[in-house]
């Protein structure tokens, strides 16, 4: 995440809507904008050469900074792909993690501080190959050197253009949207608007007023135990007041589901991919725990009692994953002949 990404990330609110703040940092903004237009001219017209590789590439990512829900929609499509007979692979940036200058496959034994959050979840939800690596390009490379896969996707990368893809996928928050409208650090966007007329589909987490994108919600499980050996409905929890854990970029969507089902989140200010200490909030008040998964991981070693994680999972509509899976197969079977 670069600096701007972060900085933005932990100020939303002023991003969200029209402020004065966002106004002061406009002229920022238009500097943005221009290194953003260069960039992407210089991938364009070939000065900055883009790197194939020889099997199909789906990009998975976003224009706005914060979660959108990415990450389950990778995991989702990954397990499609898988079960219409597909050898899927995953590449990741790693963020948060140590290991990400080099190409390093993820297993399940990684350690969180070497591979980062969302590849760890990824590599335990879909058991399928995931290599990470802050250039994508070898990070691709190298997972078809290490694992019998043949169509790569990417978590995140949309702006990762050196990595020549043959679909673009732009996910949305549908509470969020656009924000304010205004590209780093006035406003959520990494790119401008129009960046999402140039991808191949536009997926929106929840309802939203884009022409032509497929929505989808996130539908949450019982709630688990950190070391997944216990489950509650999310039911039991009713009436009862607990520890809201959301390191997410977006903390209120998982707050919303929680009250959904009648129970009175206490939010905890966590940073996107960061930690806080369980004991501390056991010692304030002896609410239970509910976390993310994506925050569930950070915590597998930590001994505290009755701390959750709620697991989620992707329902989209059929005519939409019909129409996913026959564009992927258009594509796949189109590289395969052309090579």
């Amino acid at each position: 995440m670069s600096r701007l990404s972060s900085f933005a990330s932990r100020a939303p609110r002023f991003w969200q809507r029209p402020s004065v703040l966002a106004i002061l940092l406009q002229p920022v903004a238009y500097i943005f904008q221009a290194i953003v237009a260069l960039r992407r001219s210089a991938f364009r017209r070939g000065i900055l050469a883009q790197q194939a590789v020889p099997v199909p590439v789906v990009v998975v990512g976003n224009i706005t900074v914060g979660g959108t829900g990415k990450t389950p929609l990778v995991a989702w499509l990954s397990r499609q792909l898988s079960e219409a007979g597909y050898k899927p692979g995953i590449v990741s940036r790693g963020y948060g993690g140590r290991a990400n200058r080099h190409p390093v496959m993820v297993t399940q034994a990684s350690q969180l501080a070497e591979v980062g959050d969302e590849p760890l979840i990824l590599v335990r939800q879909t058991k399928l190959p995931v290599c990470i690596c802050v250039d994508r390009v070898a990070a691709a490379r190298h997972l078809l050197a290490e694992a019998d896969v043949n169509i790569v996707i990417s978590d995140d990368g949309l702006q990762h253009y050196r990595l020549a893809r043959d679909l673009e996928f732009a996910v949305l928050d549908g509470e969020r949207m656009l924000g304010n409208g205004r590209l780093l650090p006035a406003g959520p966007l990494r790119e401008p608007p129009g960046r999402l007329g140039e991808v191949d589909r536009v997926f929106i987490n929840g309802r939203g007023d884009f022409p032509a994108a497929y929505c989808f919600t996130l539908t949450p499980g019982d709630a688990l135990a950190l070391d997944s050996s216990r489950a509650r409905s999310l039911h039991d929890f009713s009436g009862a007041q607990v520890w809201a854990v959301a390191g997410i970029g977006n903390p209120a969507r998982f707050h919303k589901m929680l009250a959904s089902f009648d129970i009175e989140p206490v939010g905890v200010d966590v940073p996107d991919h960061g930690t806080v200490s369980l004991q501390s909030l056991r010692s304030k008040a002896p609410h239970p725990i509910l976390m993310t998964e994506k925050d569930a991981v950070k915590y597998l070693s930590d001994p505290v009692t009755d701390a959750w994680y709620v697991p989620v999972t992707v329902n989209m509509p059929q005519s939409a994953q019909e129409a996913i899976m026959n564009l992927i197969r258009t594509i796949a079977e189109s590289k395969a002949t052309r090579d």
